[in-house]
C-alpha cells in the first residue's frame, strides 16, 4: 500500500515510521526550494512529479560528489531537481535543463531568477529529441526525467555525450512498483521502464545500480 510523505503519496518500500526518520535526519530542504514545493502542489497538476524535500537532497548530495561542470537535464517540470543539481556544480558550470511544456515556463524562470543560480541553469523549451543531437558539451551528469516512451531513446542520445567516468540517472524506473508485478500484464508505461532497466542491466558500457528511492532511481556510470 502507499502512503503520504511530502504531500505526495509513495510506495512504501519501507515502513512509513522508518522512512519519516531518514526524512527527519538528512539535510533540510532549502527556503526557496520549500517555496516551490509548496507552489507547485498547490498551482501544478501531477504534483508527484516533483523530487520533493528528501530525492531532491539525494540529487544535490550527488552533484556535490561528481562536481560536474556540465549537466543535462531531460524533463525541467518546475524546476525543482535543476537547482539541486546546480548546488554542486562546478565554478563555470551550467545545467541545461529542457522541457517541452511551455505552460510551466512563468514558475521555472520565477524561481531560477530568486536563486543564487541564475547564470548556472540554461532553460529551454523544446523537444529533448530534436534538441539533443544538436548538443556540443561533454556532460559530466545527465538526469532522465521526461516521457517513458523516450527514455531508450533519450539514453542512446546521450550516452556517447557523456564523458568518460560521467553518470547517467533515469527516475520513476520503479513505476510505483509496477515493475514487479508479475501477475498481470504490465500497462505500456510501465513494459517501457521495464525495457529500459533491462537494457541498461544489459549495458556493457555501464556500470548500473538502481536505488529504491521515492519511485526508482537507476544510476549508470560510463565506464
Amino acid at each position: 500500500m502507499p502512503y503520504f510523505c511530502e504531500k505526495y503519496v509513495v510506495m512504501e518500500f519501507i515502513s512509513p515510521e522508518l522512512d519519516a526518520y531518514v526524512c527527519v535526519h538528512s539535510e533540510n530542504e532549502p527556503e526557496l526550494l520549500s517555496e516551490l514545493n509548496r507552489k507547485t502542489h498547490l498551482e501544478v497538476l501531477r504534483p508527484r512529479m516533483l523530487s520533493g524535500h528528501y530525492q531532491g537532497r539525494v540529487l544535490s548530495i550527488l552533484s556535490h560528489m561528481i562536481q560536474p561542470k556540465y549537466v543535462l537535464e531531460i524533463g525541467t517540470y518546475t524546476g525543482y531537481s535543476a537547482l539541486c543539481f546546480a548546488e554542486g556544480i562546478q565554478e563555470g558550470g551550467k545545467v541545461l535543463t529542457i522541457d517541452i511544456n511551455e505552460e510551466l515556463e512563468d514558475i521555472v524562470r520565477e524561481f531560477i531568477g530568486k536563486s543564487e543560480y541564475t547564470d548556472k541553469i540554461d532553460y529551454r523549451i523544446g523537444d529533448a529529441m530534436e534538441l539533443i543531437p544538436e548538443l556540443t558539451e561533454e556532460f559530466d551528469l545527465v538526469f532522465i526525467d521526461a516521457d517513458k516512451q523516450n527514455y531508450i531513446n533519450y539514453y542512446q542520445l546521450v550516452l556517447p555525450k557523456v564523458r568518460k567516468g560521467g553518470y547517467i540517472i533515469a527516475d520513476n524506473v520503479l513505476w510505483s512498483g509496477k515493475v514487479a508485478e508479475n501477475s498481470i500484464k504490465p500497462d505500456k508505461d510501465t513494459q517501457l521502464l521495464m525495457d529500459f532497466n533491462k537494457m541498461v542491466q544489459e549495458d556493457d558500457s555501464v556500470q548500473n545500480v538502481l536505488f529504491p528511492i521515492r519511485d526508482g532511481l537507476m544510476i549508470a556510470r560510463k565506464k
